[in-house]
Protein backbone atom coordinates (compact mmCIF):
# COMPACT_ATOMS: atom_id res chain seq x y z
CA UNK A 1 0.00 0.00 0.00
CA UNK A 2 1.37 3.43 -0.95
CA UNK A 3 1.59 6.04 1.77
CA UNK A 4 0.09 8.99 -0.14
CA UNK A 5 1.09 11.51 2.52
CA UNK A 6 4.74 10.45 2.20
CA UNK A 7 4.69 10.47 -1.60
CA UNK A 8 3.08 13.90 -1.80
CA UNK A 9 5.08 15.70 0.87
CA UNK A 10 5.47 19.42 0.27
CA UNK A 11 8.81 20.45 -1.24
CA UNK A 12 9.76 22.43 1.90
CA UNK A 13 10.07 19.11 3.80
CA UNK A 14 13.05 18.36 1.59
CA UNK A 15 14.73 21.61 2.62
CA UNK A 16 16.21 19.88 5.67
CA UNK A 17 19.52 18.20 4.86
CA UNK A 18 20.38 15.15 6.96
CA UNK A 19 24.03 15.05 7.94
CA UNK A 20 26.01 11.83 7.51
CA UNK A 21 29.69 10.88 7.67
CA UNK A 22 31.66 8.53 5.45
CA UNK A 23 35.09 7.14 4.72
CA UNK A 24 37.05 7.12 1.50
CA UNK A 25 39.49 4.29 2.23
CA UNK A 26 42.70 4.02 0.20
CA UNK A 27 45.12 1.09 0.21
CA UNK A 28 48.05 0.77 -2.18
CA UNK A 29 46.47 3.26 -4.58
CA UNK A 30 43.10 1.50 -4.63
CA UNK A 31 39.72 2.76 -3.42
CA UNK A 32 37.32 0.73 -1.27
CA UNK A 33 33.71 0.64 -2.44
CA UNK A 34 30.82 -1.32 -0.99
CA UNK A 35 27.32 -2.08 -2.19
CA UNK A 36 24.39 -0.20 -0.76
CA UNK A 37 21.20 -1.91 0.36
CA UNK A 38 19.90 -1.20 -3.14
CA UNK A 39 22.95 -2.67 -4.90
CA UNK A 40 24.64 0.61 -5.89
CA UNK A 41 28.37 1.17 -5.37
CA UNK A 42 29.08 3.63 -2.54
CA UNK A 43 31.60 4.39 0.18
CA UNK A 44 30.93 3.35 3.79
CA UNK A 45 28.73 6.09 5.28
CA UNK A 46 25.85 6.65 7.63
CA UNK A 47 24.11 8.67 10.29
CA UNK A 48 25.99 10.67 12.87
CA UNK A 49 24.45 9.23 16.02
CA UNK A 50 23.98 11.43 19.12
CA UNK A 51 27.19 11.67 21.11
CA UNK A 52 29.39 10.88 18.09
CA UNK A 53 31.59 13.32 16.23
CA UNK A 54 31.52 13.09 12.43
CA UNK A 55 34.97 11.43 12.55
CA UNK A 56 33.77 8.82 15.05
CA UNK A 57 30.66 8.14 12.98
CA UNK A 58 32.79 7.68 9.84
CA UNK A 59 35.04 5.18 11.64
CA UNK A 60 32.01 3.28 12.96
CA UNK A 61 30.48 3.04 9.48
CA UNK A 62 33.78 1.89 7.97
CA UNK A 63 33.84 -1.00 10.45
CA UNK A 64 30.12 -1.90 10.31
CA UNK A 65 29.65 -1.66 6.53
CA UNK A 66 33.09 -2.49 5.09
CA UNK A 67 35.10 -4.25 7.79
CA UNK A 68 37.78 -1.57 7.91
CA UNK A 69 39.68 -0.37 10.97
CA UNK A 70 42.05 2.55 11.08
CA UNK A 71 42.25 6.25 11.62
CA UNK A 72 40.94 9.14 9.59
CA UNK A 73 42.44 12.53 9.01
CA UNK A 74 40.96 15.12 11.36
CA UNK A 75 39.84 17.38 8.53
CA UNK A 76 37.34 16.05 6.00
CA UNK A 77 38.44 15.86 2.36
CA UNK A 78 35.07 17.09 1.17
CA UNK A 79 31.40 16.20 0.98
CA UNK A 80 28.73 15.06 -1.42
CA UNK A 81 24.95 15.21 -1.46
CA UNK A 82 22.31 12.74 -2.55
CA UNK A 83 18.56 12.22 -2.31
CA UNK A 84 16.73 9.09 -1.18
CA UNK A 85 13.13 8.47 -0.10
CA UNK A 86 12.14 12.14 -0.36
CA UNK A 87 15.02 13.24 1.87
CA UNK A 88 18.29 15.04 1.16
CA UNK A 89 21.57 13.94 2.68
CA UNK A 90 25.00 15.51 2.92
CA UNK A 91 27.92 13.15 3.57
CA UNK A 92 31.08 14.60 5.08
CA UNK A 93 33.92 12.41 3.80
CA UNK A 94 37.09 11.56 5.71
CA UNK A 95 40.20 9.92 4.28
CA UNK A 96 41.36 6.60 5.73
CA UNK A 97 44.76 5.49 4.46
CA UNK A 98 46.12 1.96 4.80
CA UNK A 99 43.27 0.51 6.87
CA UNK A 100 43.28 -2.87 8.52
CA UNK A 101 41.00 -5.12 6.46
CA UNK A 102 38.91 -7.45 8.63
CA UNK A 103 37.58 -10.79 7.41
CA UNK A 104 34.44 -10.52 9.56
CA UNK A 105 32.26 -7.46 10.19
CA UNK A 106 28.63 -6.73 11.12
CA UNK A 107 27.21 -6.19 7.60
CA UNK A 108 29.38 -8.67 5.70
CA UNK A 109 26.41 -10.81 4.62
CA UNK A 110 24.50 -7.88 3.14
CA UNK A 111 27.29 -6.00 1.32
CA UNK A 112 30.06 -6.60 -1.18
CA UNK A 113 33.46 -4.95 -0.65
CA UNK A 114 35.88 -4.29 -3.50
CA UNK A 115 39.19 -2.48 -3.95
CA UNK A 116 39.40 -0.68 -7.28
CA UNK A 117 41.72 1.55 -9.24
CA UNK A 118 40.48 5.15 -8.92
CA UNK A 119 39.18 5.32 -12.50
CA UNK A 120 37.10 2.16 -12.03
CA UNK A 121 35.77 3.49 -8.71
CA UNK A 122 34.78 6.76 -10.41
CA UNK A 123 33.02 4.76 -13.12
CA UNK A 124 31.03 2.67 -10.60
CA UNK A 125 29.74 5.35 -8.21
CA UNK A 126 26.67 7.30 -9.30
CA UNK A 127 26.90 10.48 -7.22
CA UNK A 128 28.58 13.16 -9.31
CA UNK A 129 30.09 14.94 -6.30
CA UNK A 130 31.59 11.67 -5.04
CA UNK A 131 33.10 11.05 -8.49
CA UNK A 132 34.66 14.52 -8.30
CA UNK A 133 36.02 13.89 -4.81
CA UNK A 134 37.74 10.66 -5.89
CA UNK A 135 39.05 12.29 -9.06
CA UNK A 136 40.45 15.27 -7.15
CA UNK A 137 42.15 13.04 -4.59
CA UNK A 138 43.99 11.15 -7.31
CA UNK A 139 44.71 14.12 -9.61
CA UNK A 140 48.37 14.38 -10.60
CA UNK A 141 50.31 16.98 -8.64
CA UNK A 142 51.87 19.63 -10.87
Amino acid sequence: MIDKERVHQPREDMAKVIQQAGVLAILEGKVCLITSNRGRWIIPKGWIDPGFTPEEAALQEAWEEAGLRGTVREEPIGFYRYEKYDARYQVTVFLMENPEILSEWPEKKSRQRVWLDPQEAIHRVEEKQLKTLISTLFAPVE
